[in-house]
């Protein structure tokens, strides 16, 4: 009766907190303050100083201010224009043209990003204007770019991960690798998708592409040189055992920094507009991973999240029952919250589950990545349809209907986790083999 009496409480006063338009991070830390107060006589301020403290001094959380920093570098550089130059005359003669520099376009800066909203951006800014003027479809241009910037958090360095991964306690150098197969993969179906639809598509018509020479197809891959070697450079470290991810990720700061040294695009202007933007979105999610940490401190008190696990075992689901219910709440979850409060939010209560379930955590990650991409792109709150409607001016309903073929395969790519799980942990168990 205690933990029912808890779960009304705890969802009630969420609701009422972030309905008033508090942040998440304090309405988190607002729901632990009644948790503690109600079912525990432990002193509450002592409790949640020493737990946010806890939660936030960690080494490895140290990855994510800088991960964060690298791609607002970036983002101020002319990456996008270079990476177009560099990718378009490869993809041209592909059905599909063009189309597809949104989806590599994205899948490259995921790489050196972690950010969907980033990627989003940066790839958009220079793609949408160029594919307008060459006359693709226009739900094509916004659909592509919609699911394929969610690559941002599935791609390492991904944001999403290192929050799961400081949650669960599980290493973000291995999320990082368990999520690059199933982040090519994922590419590759939207790119079969663009390119069924371009072969089958009678309003597919877009000005015909000029041809261009081998040799002028290698001069214009020099443009790829820089972002493809900061990428080696990051994502090799790690493999090779040379650097942990926050090793890695201060790595990366100084290479975008020299590539936006190179292209003339760092200025005091430029490098105080990226550090505060990394400020601003770090703090953010600091202040959800320990308004989280609180509450799961709180909910341990109401024993909560064992009560829920052992109901869910007495249910005796089978794990791909359990993982179809986890689909569903993750997708609800996801039209109302962004993809990282999800993950702190339901982590306290999920996590036993998955353990007494005996799935692997590291799959399970790559896992809820994936349907928190999804909630990028779903109404009401998916962040990247309010990007691409600032960046286009289209309405909500025009967005939201390009972007659902972009959904629908990322309900497929979830079904290939879980037939084929070797996708996601063949990587990291290869990484483990490597001598250290």
């Amino acid at each position: 009766m205690t933990e029912l009496y808890a779960i009304i409480l705890f969802i009630t006063v969420l609701l009422f907190l972030l309905g008033t338009g508090v942040w998440v991070g304090l309405a988190l830390m607002g729901v632990a303050w009644f948790g503690m107060e109600l079912f525990t006589t432990r002193p509450v301020g002592d409790a949640m100083v020493t737990t946010i403290w806890a939660s936030s001094s960690s080494w490895t959380l140290t990855a994510l201010p800088l991960f964060i920093w690298m791609g607002e570098i970036l983002f101020r550089t002319r990456l996008s224009e270079d990476m177009f130059k560099g990718l378009s005359p490869w993809l041209a003669k592909l059905p599909g043209g063009l189309v597809h520099t949104n989806i590599v376009g994205c899948t490259v800066f995921a790489a050196v990003s972690g950010s969907s909203a980033a990627t989003l951006s940066t790839v958009g800014k220079m793609s949408i204007p160029e594919l307008r003027a060459r006359n693709y479809p226009e739900k094509m241009i916004i659909g592509t770019l919609a699911g394929a910037a969610t690559l941002g958090l599935m791609i390492p360095p991904s944001l999403a991960l290192i929050v799961y991964g400081v949650t669960v306690n599980e290493s973000i150098t291995e999320l990082f690798f368990a999520g690059v197969l199933p982040g090519l993969i994922l590419a590759l179906m939207f790119m079969a998708y663009v390119a069924f639809i371009a072969l089958t598509s009678k309003d597919w018509n877009p000005n015909v592409e000029t041809g261009m020479s081998f040799a002028a197809k290698l001069r214009n891959s020099r443009f790829l040189l820089p972002v493809f070697g900061l990428i080696t450079v990051v994502i090799g470290s790690m493999y090779l055992g040379y650097a942990t991810a926050t090793e890695a990720a201060a790595i990366g700061v100084l290479g975008s920094l020299a590539l936006a040294l190179m292209q003339g695009s760092l200025n005091w202007t430029s490098f105080q507009e990226s550090l505060m933007g990394a400020m601003r979105t770090s703090a953010m999610i600091a202040l959800i991973l320990a308004g989280a940490a609180f509450l799961k401190l709180s909910m341990g008190f109401t024993g909560l999240p064992r009560a829920l696990a052992d109901g869910i075992a007495a249910l005796e689901l089978t794990r791909f029952q359990l993982l179809m219910a986890l689909l569903v709440f993750y997708i609800v979850l996801g039209m109302f919250l962004d993809g990282i409060s999800s993950v702190v939010l339901t982590m306290a209560v999920v996590e036993p589950m998955v353990r007494g379930a005996g799935i692997d955590l590291i799959w399970f990650g790559i896992f809820v990545v994936v349907v928190v991409e999804m909630a990028q792109i779903t109404p009401p709150i998916g962040f990247n349809l309010f990007v691409l409607q600032g960046m286009t001016d289209h309405e909500m309903g025009y967005i939201t209907k390009a972007a659902l073929p972009m959904f629908l395969i990322m309900v497929v790519m979830v079904f290939v986790l879980i037939f084929f799980p070797d996708i996601a942990t063949w990587l990291p168990e290869n990484l483990r083999q490597v001598p250290q």
